[in-house]
């Protein structure tokens, strides 16, 4: 498969981003703008996004491989940042590309990460990535407005998708995040209903 041209400025980060996710033992997984370019359709994205299996305790260990790949801290304080937002914030030093990394711990986020499957690009560039549906009930969880587009386009693409798995998950977040009609918003797109 080739690589979608708005990509193609990303290549050497996503390099960098898929061996680490390799020196992790595969425990990470390409998401966002990024995912949604490959997997649905080309949009601009101004950054990468990954989610890696992490615990508070990886972080130093994680800091270090990724400095091995190019990629560093891009705010001071890293590690405390990262333990109180769950978030680490670097970029890949090179290119200057930002790269946002979440720390996944949920049953959820372990999920996408063993349902995830590497992409193969140009014959020389693996990006792993999401199933459709994982990516769809991300989007649906993050909400914004550009998250819904992205699944009025996968809903677009895939339509055989595994709808009850996405209602399932979406239910249970729609629980935490006190948004009961969370669901049917997302029901509707993927329904075409709209």
């Amino acid at each position: 498969m080739k690589l979608p041209e708005n990509l193609q400025p990303y290549r050497e980060p996503l390099e960098s981003l898929q061996n680490l996710i390799a020196r992790f033992n595969h425990k990470g997984v390409v998401i966002g703008g990024i995912a949604v370019g490959v997997l649905g359709k080309a949009r601009f994205t101004e950054d990468l996004d990954a989610m890696f299996l992490l615990s508070t305790q990886d972080i130093p260990h994680f800091l270090e491989e990724a400095k091995q790949e190019g990629i560093e801290p891009r705010v001071e304080n890293a590690v405390e940042f990262a333990k109180k937002k769950r978030v680490l914030l670097l970029r890949h030093t090179i290119t200057e590309t930002d790269i946002d990394i979440s720390m996944g711990i949920m049953p959820l986020e372990e999920e996408i990460v063993e349902r995830s499957s590497v992409q193969d690009f140009d014959d020389t560039l693996q990006v792993r990535l999401p199933t459709p549906e994982d990516l769809i009930i991300m989007k649906a969880i993050a909400h914004r407005p550009k998250d819904l587009e992205d699944i009025r386009v996968l809903a677009a693409k895939y339509p055989n998708l595994d709808i009850p798995r996405i209602e399932r998950w979406v239910k249970d977040y729609a629980e935490l995040l006190y948004a009961p009609e969370l669901w049917e918003e997302i029901r509707k797109i993927l329904e075409r209903e709209e």
